[in-house]
């Protein structure tokens, strides 16, 4: 019973230190400069429009819908888009607009789970100048950058970074050290992250309420670092997705709630739903270890091996604790890719 009131005396006692504390960041905010930078205005052109029609029995068109807008960012001479990759996964036709305006027919190219990038190639020039890639790992907090969508200068903001930190999602994906921007570009999807050179430090997955991971914090932008694409842009290009080792996937979309993690939604004839893995179970553990957290309970799945490997978890389901081996799967033969792909 003495927990709370402790801890309602630290808030007491940090509440004023808090508030100055951003009082002072907010006038640092104001000091730096508002304006972007020659240097971050003309790789802005390379932000492209990207639109894409997916079949209404896609895997993801009840979640993701089956038209979908956003950004990609020109990294080729020879019509090269790099893109988030939920925005063209199962899609049926893509189109890139160009300088002009004008739609462009695109090639899906490649898609990775991972780190959740997605390429395109536009069948035709698009009269623009690609993006320089930057490295990320030089992006510290407090940085500024250039968050842009398509459309120039106009559709562009300066933005700090506020944090770099893991991410997980709970459609089994991880980021070690994704980045946190504010304030919130609204067009996030496919959007470029410049830095304060011109070069492309990410690409935007993510709007998110609270960027601090906390309470009270600013809204923002999740972007995904550049640098996890440059070691498999090659298989990227060649094959079309990563050679690495894939992980074993099961399907279970959970969330974190009053200390438990709960199964919010299962795949459809997803690895667990075979198992009999229903909405409203609780994941006590993986095998005998105890899981509270997505990122432990991801990478404790990861770590039993490749695709195809059981998955042994322990599931508290009305009161009671049961245990469920589930089959992993490839996700990847899960989705309804378009067959050229």
């Amino acid at each position: 019973m003495r927990r709370p009131i402790a801890r309602r005396a630290w808030i007491a006692f940090a509440a004023p230190r808090l508030l100055a504390a951003i009082g002072l960041a907010l006038l640092a905010t104001a000091l730096q400069p508002a304006s972007i930078s020659q240097a971050q205005t003309e790789p802005l052109q390379s932000v492209v429009t990207i639109t894409s029609a997916v079949p209404a029995n896609a895997r993801t068109a009840r979640v993701l819908g089956t038209q979908r807008t956003g950004n990609g960012i020109l990294i080729g001479d020879d019509g090269l888009v790099l893109t988030i990759g939920y925005l063209v996964l199962e899609a049926a036709d893509v189109q890139v607009i160009d300088a002009k305006g004008k739609p462009v027919p695109a090639n899906i190219i490649a898609y990775d789970h991972a780190t959740g990038f997605g390429l395109i190639r536009a069948t035709q020039s698009l009269g623009l100048k690609p993006a320089k890639l930057g490295d990320s790992s030089t992006l510290s907090e407090a940085d500024y950058v250039v968050a842009a969508a398509s459309g120039g200068d106009v559709n562009a903001t300066m933005a700090l970074v506020v944090s770099r930190r893991p991410f997980a999602g709970s459609w089994e994906y991880f980021l070690d050290s994704a980045i946190f921007t504010t304030p919130p570009l609204r067009s996030f999807q496919g959007a470029a992250l410049f830095g304060q050179d011109g070069s492309l430090l990410g690409v935007g997955s993510l709007i998110i309420r609270d960027i601090t991971d906390g309470e009270g914090g600013p809204p923002g932008n999740l972007f995904v670092p550049i640098n996890l694409l440059k070691p498999i842009l090659a298989d990227l290009l060649t094959f079309g997705y990563s050679t690495g080792a894939t992980r074993p996937w099961v399907g279970i979309y959970p969330i974190e709630a009053n200390g438990l993690l709960m199964v919010n939604r299962v795949a459809t004839d997803g690895p667990a739903e075979s198992a009999g893995i229903r909405k409203g179970d609780a994941v006590l553990g993986v095998g005998e270890t105890p899981v509270r957290e997505m990122d432990e309970f991801f990478k404790l799945i990861w770590a039993l091996g490749e695709v195809g490997v059981d998955v042994p978890l322990k599931i508290l389901r009305d009161g009671d604790v049961v245990d469920i081996t589930v089959k992993s799967g490839d996700r990847m033969k899960w989705l309804r890719m378009k067959p050229s792909f």
